[in-house]
């Protein structure tokens, strides 16, 4: 006959189905045992589903030991454990063997042998004190983790009353006693707390008290399992501190605002920077939206939850820009956004830090402002230097010019050796003429005399385009050529535009377009750069005075039209002015 009783459980550890074997063996009618979780069978305190679960993990379990009828009678069994899957490797059930070894031996061993290898296991544990109580509390067993655990041997302790390993403080609030009860009463206790070794030290105990029955539940005693936990506990109380150590530097802070936001965004703590920053103190910042420190226009383009989202994705995100204050007025903040994530990278919030800034960008703005006014004030000297210079080469050259023909005439109208003489003078007058030419020769471009105004133009356009990497086009509808002083203002203004167009307008492309227009040359000079607002493009911006004035001392005039994100046109017309050379015979 076969002895095995056969116990269908689900995935939960409840009955699904048995052999008629099983009720044999555990007392329990077919129909009653069927619903009932498993652990009906097992004594109080049998953790059934911490070995169901464990059985899932490995496959099988196998063990022997006490187990319970439906009459409260116990019998002593050997179990096997076998979990079953379905076809993903998902827990459909389990199936349970159980013998009644009680009446006989199994392969020729009797349980009183495997008690016995049981007592010798219990002896030799180390890492744990495992001793056995009376029905009073007082110690009837003792193993050697007890010993090296509490200090006390085997014969100094057993026959003691348990309550010895107790301080005074619980002794007097007869802690023992009540842990007994409770253990009587629900099967078993767990406490964690300061217990006395032999010489008087304190340890941190984990205690589990379980009580121990008999077939026909009458107590017997008390099992008791005590583990030193005193160096995890100084590792947790360790961390604890550091942690609190940490929180208290972090809150005392003043220079940054640090904070913690949930995986929502909403403020969960708050530090001392913060609230000098943005205002707010702890009690009105936590829980609310950490987009209520943003601009409405941030808000509207979504950038409080972009930022959160981008901090997921990269682990942090940095960012400056303008941030709001309780009172209204805003910061020019530094923002770091630092995703948290636990060990499974499951993510639990954010930390924040802002730093006002303000300060430093106005500085910063207050030091650009002023290199670019000094960046003016030198291009005005220069261009006042210039001038000065053509002025100077204007008028000697005309002046002188003027006493030449005047000699000239003189010579004609007086008889010899008195006009060799003054056509002497006239000859000197030639030749200081000649030398100012050639001291004032490096202000006039001397492309304009290998070629025209268009080649030099051009020439100078494809050489300086190519290296700052602009694409260009040159436009050439010159009906006339200009004189040859106008030909080098058209130069030199389109010289200083393209200078810009390079240093300033963060430009891809120019285009220029030369003209006659209205008896002058007219030039048109267009970027797709960055442009600027229309009251700045015509108030010096980008170093426009030199050409402004160029044109205007030419008698011409000069324009510049530009929008942000638009580019700048730059537009000039020069009369066709007779050059001075003209007055030379």
């Amino acid at each position: 006959m076969d002895d095995r009783a056969i116990v269908m459980l689900d995935p939960e550890g409840r009955v699904a189905s048995c052999t008629a074997e099983a009720e044999r063996v555990t007392g329990w009618p077919a129909g009653a045992l069927a619903g009932q979780h498993f652990s009906v069978l097992s004594p109080p305190g049998d953790d059934v589903p911490g070995k169901l679960e464990s059985t899932a993990g490995r496959g099988r379990l196998e063990e022997e030991g006490w187990r319970v009828r439906k009459d409260g009678s116990r019998f002593f069994a050997n179990v096997v454990i076998t979990a079953l899957f379905d076809e993903r490797h998902r827990v459909r059930g389990f199936e349970a063997v159980i013998r009644d070894l009680t009446d006989r031996d199994v392969d020729g061993e009797a349980p009183r042998d495997s008690e016995a290898r049981l007592r010798l296991l219990v002896q030799s544990v180390q890492d744990y004190g495992i001793f056995m109580l009376d029905q009073g509390g007082h110690i009837t067993s003792w193993n050697a983790g007890a010993e090296r655990i509490k200090g006390w041997s085997a014969d100094e302790i057993i026959g003691r009353h348990f309550s010895v390993f107790y301080p005074p403080e619980d002794l007097a609030a007869g802690k023992p006693a009540r842990e007994l009860e409770i253990a009587a009463e629900e099967g078993r206790l767990e406490d964690e707390g300061w217990r006395i070794r032999k010489d008087g030290t304190r340890f941190w105990a984990n205690v589990v008290i379980t009580a121990l029955f008999d077939g026909q539940r009458r107590l017997q005693g008390f099992g008791k399992v005590t583990r030193d936990m005193t160096d995890r506990r100084n590792a947790v109380e360790a961390l604890r501190e550091s942690e609190e150590r940490f929180r208290l530097l972090v809150q005392s802070v003043q220079d940054y605002g640090i904070f913690m936001l949930d995986q929502g965004g909403h403020i969960s703590s708050w530090n001392a920077g913060a609230e000098r920053i943005k205002g707010w103190s702890a009690e009105e910042a936590i829980g609310q939206h950490f987009s209520m420190f943003y601009p409405p226009e941030d808000i509207a383009a979504g950038k409080p939850a972009r930022e959160l989202e981008i901090a997921v994705e990269e682990g942090r995100l940095e960012d400056e820009g303008w941030r709001v204050r309780k009172d209204g007025t805003r910061f020019w903040a530094n923002v770091v956004i630092t995703a948290l994530f636990d060990r499974q990278r499951r993510l639990q919030g954010f930390g924040k830090v802002t730093r006002d800034m303000t300060e430093r960008r106005n500085a910063e703005q207050a030091l650009r402002e002023r290199r670019r006014l000094v960046g003016h004030l030198v291009d005005a000297q220069e261009v006042e230097r210039r001038r000065i210079a053509w002025d100077v080469h204007d008028e000697s050259i005309q002046s002188m010019v003027a006493v030449g023909m005047r000699l000239q005439l003189l010579a004609s109208r007086l008889p010899e050796p008195h006009a060799g003489a003054v056509t002497g003078l006239d000859e000197a007058v030639r030749a200081a003429v000649a030398r100012l030419r050639g001291l004032v020769s490096r202000l006039r471009p001397p492309e304009l005399d290998r070629h025209g105004l268009v080649d030099a133009v051009s020439t100078y356009v494809d050489e300086v385009a190519g290296r700052w990497g602009l694409a260009h086009t040159l436009r050439d509808e010159l009906t006339a050529e200009p004189s040859p002083a106008a030909a080098i203002t058209v130069y030199r203004i389109c010289q200083e535009a393209l200078s810009n167009v390079h240093k300033h307008a963060r430009a891809t492309r120019v285009d220029l377009h030369l003209s006659t227009v209205d008896n002058g040359t007219f030039v048109r000079i267009t970027d797709d750069g960055a442009g600027t607002a229309s009251d700045e493009a015509g108030a010096g911006h980008f170093g426009l005075v030199e050409m402004h004035e160029r044109a205007e001392a030419a008698h011409g005039w000069l324009s510049v039209t530009s929008a942000p994100g638009r580019g700048t046109a730059v537009e000039f017309w020069l009369p066709m002015l007779p050059d001075a050379a003209g007055l030379e015979p």
